[in-house]
């Protein structure tokens, strides 16, 4: 049975739960596809992403005074309704708030991100930055990334790193997650929104051995050391922009709570 949220608890009025999907790289991304279809159980499900890759936007819009974006129907199996935005996801989930795809939602979800959004990275995550939006328009946001296996192999491009994601203990770690939220948000009511960062290693669901609650940290998994200037020949006073990166580093290990 599809879970119900109190529309006007004072009535006790109730109606579906309306989950709003998103993500930071592009409509056709497989990991926003598993997470969706993760979620039909919870409540009415519909995916509003950007047309394409936007990773690193953050919470920014765009400067919607000087662009006129454009929304398109999309298509994913098992969604009955699915969009796709020519602007990052924090406008996809603005555009949802103002009323372009229905009524307002009673939850936000991100993800599935390729690649753990930690540490000071969170900053600059699309994927946190749609979190942050629905939280600030009052509405809870869940963000959803996994790690993946081989970023930085020489050689490897990330559509090979890709093809070993284990995409579905994502979509099931995501689907407990948000249906925790959803579960206290129908027994409850309305409460104060919040931002929820899940992080799932990529490794079948049978290997993962629990969780752990913890707070960000203050170093990325890894840091950019220098970026150079090299010039495109051919092509007099333009350059591309060579960045080199430093050692992976440690992830927290030390949660503040779990069970």
């Amino acid at each position: 049975m599809v879970p119900l949220a109190r529309d006007h608890p004072a009535i006790g009025t109730v109606r579906p739960v309306r989950i709003l999907v998103t993500n930071d790289d592009g409509i056709d991304s497989v990991g926003l596809h598993e997470l969706a279809r993760a979620l039909v159980d919870l409540g009415e499900v519909t995916v509003v992403a950007p047309d394409t890759e936007y990773s690193g936007a953050g919470a920014s819009l765009g400067a919607m005074h000087l662009i006129r974006p454009e929304v398109h129907d999309a298509h994913i199996d098992g969604i009955d309704q699915s969009w796709s935005v020519s602007g990052p996801p924090g406008l996809c989930v603005v555009y949802s708030r103002l009323g372009l795809f229905g009524d307002s939602f009673d939850l936000v979800v991100a993800g599935i991100n390729p690649g753990m959004n930690v540490g000071r990275s969170v900053y600059h995550s699309g994927t946190v930055g749609a979190a942050l939006t629905a939280r600030n328009g009052g509405v809870t946001g869940v963000a959803v990334s996994q790690a993946v296996t081989g970023w930085g192999i020489e050689g490897q491009g990330a559509d090979e790193v890709l093809i070993n994601q284990h995409w579905d203990t994502a979509a099931t770690v995501g689907r407990a997650v948000v249906g925790a939220v959803v579960e206290d948000m129908t027994s409850a009511g309305p409460s104060t929104a919040q931002v929820l960062n899940v992080n799932v290693p990529n490794m079948p669901l049978d290997e993962v051995g629990g969780w752990r609650y913890t707070v960000t940290g203050s170093a990325p998994p890894r840091s950019l050391t220098t970026a150079e200037l090299v010039p495109k020949e051919g092509h007099a006073g333009s350059y591309r922009v060579d960045m080199h990166w430093g050692e992976a580093g440690d992830l927290p290990v030390e949660p503040m709570a779990g069970r």
